[in-house]
């Protein structure tokens, strides 16, 4: 079972919609406990970070998370969720992050529309398992104000454009994340969330 967190903002139906559609049992939770117990694990995210974060900090699903990653149980984040890997985020302030991935993250330029909303490329520049079958330069679908510097060269393995150029995709051992919404993504989309529901049953 993937447990999608829920922790009080994020796309939570209609990830869980496309694992099902795809053949891949899920379960949409606040409880650490069930989290901890998952194969997988999926943090969906649509809201504002500071907000994301404290959420999980004061329901424990930080340190749910943290230590189901750290055991190898495979860990996507999606968008928000993405972002919430990272170390720090200087959305309205400055504020950290789960500190799975060293990275921050920041606002996109000024000199483009923000927030960024609608489909864009991810330019793919190493392998990983997240990435079986995804073409090059594939279009996915973006709806962000904040774009993520990583900071660990080997995570980064997908990377978009969009008034500067930022790291859009990361796979490291057992973790995985995107800045675009995939189940909004069709095709291609359906592509990663059936690469992440493989990973989970190979464990």
């Amino acid at each position: 079972m993937i447990a999608i967190i829920d922790y009080g903002m994020g796309n939570l139906l209609s990830v869980n919609k496309a694992l099902a559609k795809l053949g891949y049992s899920s379960e949409v939770t606040s409880d650490p406990r069930t989290a901890c117990s998952a194969r997988g694990i999926i943090i969906p995210g649509v809201g504002a970070f500071a907000d994301a974060i404290r959420n999980l900090n004061k329901s424990g699903l930080s340190h749910a998370v943290i230590e189901a990653a750290a055991k190898g149980v495979p860990l996507l984040g999606i968008c928000l969720g993405f972002q919430l890997l990272f170390t720090t985020s200087f959305e309205n302030g400055e504020h950290r992050g789960l500190d799975i991935i060293r990275g921050e993250v920041l606002r996109l330029p000024n000199r483009v529309k923000v927030p960024q909303m609608g489909w864009n490329q991810v330019k793919i520049s190493r392998e990983s398992p997240l990435l079986v079958g995804v073409p090059d330069n594939a279009f996915f679908y973006f709806v962000h104000s904040y774009y993520v510097s990583s900071q660990d060269e080997d995570a980064a393995v997908g990377e978009t454009t969009y008034g500067c150029r930022f790291t859009s995709v990361v796979s490291r051992e057992n973790v995985y994340g995107v800045q675009f919404h995939p189940e909004k993504s069709s095709t291609t989309g359906q592509i990663i969330l059936k690469n992440f529901g493989e990973l989970v049953n190979r464990c």
